[in-house]
């Protein structure tokens, strides 16, 4: 059986995410200014008070790793 080309890559939980940013030893602040994301929306990702389903928040989930970024064209 051969792999797809296109395989899914698997995505982190709230908690792995928060220990991807330290095992990098950035903090939150760190992390925006390096990725352009707003910062509001990446702590309401991680502490789940959104589900970073559109806009800033899609962006933030994308970047963290807590979806997949969407097929391309």
């Amino acid at each position: 059986m051969t792999q797809k080309k296109n395989a899914i890559k698997a995505t982190r939980t709230r908690q792995q995410a928060r220990e991807w940013l330290r095992r990098q030893g950035k903090s939150v602040p760190q992390f925006c200014r390096e990725t352009g994301l707003d910062e509001q929306a990446v702590y309401d990702l991680l502490n789940g008070r959104s589900a970073g389903k559109i806009g800033k928040s899609h962006r933030a989930a994308v970047a963290l790793g807590l979806k997949l970024p969407p097929p391309e064209s």
